[in-house]
Parts: C-alpha cells; structure tokens; sequence
C-alpha cells in the first residue's frame, strides 16, 4: 500500500477505524445491558459509516487536499515559468499527491539553491573583478600622475627628466590602453560580439612566422626557441581562425620565454600531434614551472604566478583568458601540465581541414 492516499481512501480508512471502535462499543453495551436489537446494530452501523465517510472526506477534501492542490500547482508552475493564468495543468485526486507535492517541493528548492548559489558566485566573481581592475588600473594612472606633477613643477625644464618623464608616461598609457582593449576582446568573445573567421591554413607555417617574430627575444635569454616537426609531415592543414591562432601561439611562447630562466640549457618547443579528427599544438618549456594550487586558476582574469615580473615586461594579466576563449570559441579545449623546477607544457586542439 502507498504512504500517501488520496481524500477517498483516507475516508474509508479514517472510517473504518472509527466503526471499528464504535463496533467494540455496542458490542460492549449489548453484553452489558442485552437492549440491542441487531437490525438496529446494522442500521446504525450502516448510518455511521455513510454520515463518517462523507464528514471525513468533504473535511480532506475540503480543508485539506485543495489546499495541497492549490500549492502543488504553483510549485509546479514556477518550476516551468508558466504564467498564472495557464490552465493547461490539472491535478487528478487519485494521484499520490502527498508524494508529488514533496517531490515538486524538494526539486523546486534545490533548483533554488542552486540558483541562489550561481547568483553569490556571479556576485563574487563581479567583486573580484571590480577590485582587480581597479588595482590593475591605479598603478599605470597613479605612475602618470606623479610624472605629469614632477613635469609641471618644473621638471619640464629639466633636460635631465623631461624626455625621460614622459617616456614613462607613454609606456604607463600603452599599459592602460592594452588592458582595456583586452577587456574589450574577452567581452566581445563572451559575448559573441566577435565572429571567428574560419580558413584553411598550414598551422605549421604559422608557428614558423611565430617563431621568426620572437626568436630575437628568445636569443636575448639564451632560450632555444624551436618547432619540432616530422620530416615527412612539413604541412598541416586546419580549419580555424588563422588570426585568433596566431595570437594564441605569441601568447603561449612569449608567456614561455618570460618564465624560462636563461640556464641549464633553456628551451621552448612546439609540436604537433595528430589525434584522429583533430591536431594536438603543444608548446613546452623547461622553465620555472607552475605549482599545483596555481594551475586551476591560470586562465583566470588578472591572475599572474609571478605578479612583479609580469607587471614589468608590461603584461596585463589577461593574455591566457582570452587564450581560452578564442579556444572555446573554436569548440576546442586547452590544458596546461607543469611541474616546478621541471617545466610547463600548454595544449591545445584545432579541427584538421
């Protein structure tokens, strides 16, 4: 038998079990005082249970199970986002209604929860932001500040200061103008603002250029910066946004050469892997490396493992995020791997052409 009857059965039960103590009762008085006579027994009987059942159920019903009705309804509504006036839900009473009202209600307050849970995180997140962009701003804006009052106290007439002041000055308003427009991009990927422009292109004679354009900034470390590439495999096909993978293969590397110290041999290497439908971009160094409680937050905005020396090669902080976008953006995935003191490896996939 259910937990949970509906309004009739409850009667018949509630009703029952009052006859059955109403029984032991004449029982009782018809040994004690021999008046009853057994068609008045049964008649009675009969009377008791009809008035019972529909007192109890009219009560249930009434009282009770509309009520229940009602609230199951508005649970369920809410749950759907269906307007009051819909009327295209009916409950039937030979449901287990009890059972369904704690079921709505509890699938109702987790989704509740958890929306309340989103909606802190968002809020965390947006707290977070806020603080990060205005301590990532303060910096370049309080350095001009000070540079623009030392010019205008006299500064400007020192040939010693002036052109050197508003070197300064020039480098701190680049700083701000690439944050903000790497602020601008992560929006416009986020919010789909930005189209990818998919082609066909030979990924390996991309990281070649790439290669090409850093490889003096490589040198200056004594960094061996290097494409690893089968003999037999000099092209590689993909079909992505060939300007997006560009960005993505600079920021990698360059990321790579500012946290390789220019010891024990450095390098930085870039390989290719096929993987079926796809093609495996590796690019690897043996440079300081990464600790584990910083790796899941790496492609977060502003998070930087070396803060001081990032801030002064003029990073802003959000290169790895828009990384991971243009990436998602492509309907790929991108993982990095690392140990201290061993290395760091990113990879990522693109779809083959």
């Amino acid at each position: 038998m259910k937990n949970n009857q509906s309004p009739q059965r409850l009667s018949i039960i509630t009703t029952i079990s009052l006859l059955l103590v109403n029984i032991v009762i004449y029982t009782i008085f018809s040994l004690l005082y021999d008046q009853m006579h057994i068609w008045t027994y049964i008649l009675g009987f009969l009377t008791s249970f009809i008035f019972s059942y529909f007192i109890i159920y009219q009560t249930l019903e009434t009282f009770i199970y509309k009520k229940i009705k009602l609230i199951y309804k508005t649970i369920h509504r809410l749950k759907r986002g269906r307007k009051s006036s819909d009327k295209s839900f009916d409950l039937q009473t030979d449901l287990d209604l009890l059972e369904n009202v704690n079921k709505e209600f509890i699938d109702w307050a987790n989704s509740q929860k958890n929306e309340i849970k989103q909606m802190k995180e968002l809020e965390q997140y947006r707290r977070n932001f806020v603080g990060n962009v205005s301590h990532e701003l303060k910096t370049p804006i309080f350095n001009i500040q000070g540079y623009i009052h030392t010019l205008l106290d006299g500064g400007i007439h020192d040939d010693n200061i002036n052109v050197k002041y508003l070197e300064k000055t020039s480098k701190s308003v680049d700083r701000m103008i690439n944050m903000v427009e790497d602020l601008e991009t992560i929006s416009a990927l986020e919010s789909g603002i930005i189209e990818m422009n998919f082609t066909k292109f030979n990924i390996i004679d991309l990281t070649q250029e790439v290669i090409e354009f850093l490889e003096v900034k490589a040198q200056n470390k004594n960094i061996n910066l290097f494409a690893s590439i089968d003999e037999s495999k000099t092209a590689v096909f993909v079909f992505a946004d060939k300007v997006r993978i560009r960005q993505i293969i600079i920021n990698l590397i360059d990321n790579a050469i500012k946290y390789t110290s220019d010891t024990n041999s450095p390098y930085i290497k870039v390989s290719f892997y096929d993987m079926d439908e796809n093609i495996l971009i590796e690019v690897s160094d043996n440079g300081l490396g990464i600790s584990m409680e910083n790796i899941p937050h790496l492609f977060d905005r502003f998070y930087r493992v070396d803060s001081a020396r990032s801030r002064a090669q003029g990073g802003t902080g959000l290169g790895l995020s828009i990384v991971k976008h243009i990436i998602e953006a492509h309907k790929q995935t991108i993982n990095v791997r690392s140990n201290l003191g061993v290395g760091t490896t990113f990879s990522f996939t693109l779809k083959k052409s």
